[in-house]
């Protein structure tokens, strides 16, 4: 079976080249445990590699043999537009590879539909004041989950997508959203996915959510990823555990590594070279 490639060099390299194309992979992080870096990095050094293969060698090197690169990259926000997030990866990423991987990344902006169901004034979010036209083309648009859906259903196939964040939609449930839909969106995307051979990447914030809750999201995708800090007397570490994803985890095993330190770096998210946690 094909692999697409995360992103993350090390990870690749234990794992064969990447994840299994068709798999859905949640990402979750406690605030600032590296959750967030890892989609960056994934996004851009996938990104980096259709615009810059000198630039990608040199950050990530070789893909393993196994290992199809995605045909596109997309990243898709409910709250974010691409200015803001190029500029949110500049934070931990070498301006060089922000720069040109951002190139081949195709950002798609939900936000106005997002806070449109929500009080927030549309002058925060809206770059022109909407004329009658407009309204009436709004109302008559699909609801959040559809508008994610129709995105998904012309840019998935073959592709590595990026859903920045579950815990957007989680934080939006109310008259449009309710949580069986999120959690019937996450196992409808596992069985898409499939047919779409592609690589997703879900992003949750587990403090958004009960552990019931989470764990449902978590048995309905393919593999989960748990970013979490440790403290070890006066330093405090990132680490990586990846508690289930089929057709890999085995691979993990056969290593002795359930869980690795990781860090930050130019390239952005990475394992350790210093050490990793068995």
């Amino acid at each position: 079976m094909d692999r697409i490639p995360f992103g993350i060099r090390q990870l690749d390299s234990i794992i064969n080249g990447g994840a299994p194309a068709g798999s859905v992979v949640l990402l979750s992080g406690e605030a600032g445990a590296g959750s967030r870096e890892f989609m960056h990095t994934s996004a851009l050094i996938n990104g980096l590699e259709q615009v810059d293969t000198e630039l990608h060698d040199l950050y990530y090197g070789d893909r393993s043999p196994d290992a199809v690169a995605p045909d596109e990259v997309h990243y898709i926000s409910f709250t974010t537009n691409e200015s803001q997030l190029v500029s949110e990866m500049r934070l931990a990423m070498d301006d060089d590879v922000v720069d040109k991987g951002s190139r081949a990344v195709e950002f798609h902006d939900l936000s106005e539909r997002y806070f449109h169901i929500s009080p927030v004034p549309r002058e925060w979010y809206a770059s022109e004041t909407a004329s009658i036209t407009d309204l009436r083309a709004r109302h008559e648009r699909e609801d959040l989950l559809g508008t994610l859906g129709m995105v998904l259903n012309e840019v998935a196939a073959n592709n590595l997508v990026v859903i920045d964040s579950l815990s957007d939609l989680v934080s939006a449930m109310g008259e449009e959203i309710e949580w069986s839909d999120i959690s019937s969106l996450v196992q409808g995307l596992q069985k898409a996915a499939h047919q779409w051979g592609c690589l997703l990447l879900l992003h949750i914030n587990p403090e958004t959510l009960s552990t019931v809750r989470h764990g449902q999201l978590v048995d309905a995708s393919h593999g989960t990823m748990e970013f979490a800090w440790e403290s070890g007397g006066s330093t405090r570490a990132r680490t990586l555990v990846v508690q289930q994803f089929r057709g890999v985890l085995s691979q993990i095993e056969d290593e002795d590594i359930v869980q690795f330190e990781t860090e930050l770096g130019d390239a952005g998210f990475d394992i350790s070279d210093v050490r990793k946690i068995r």
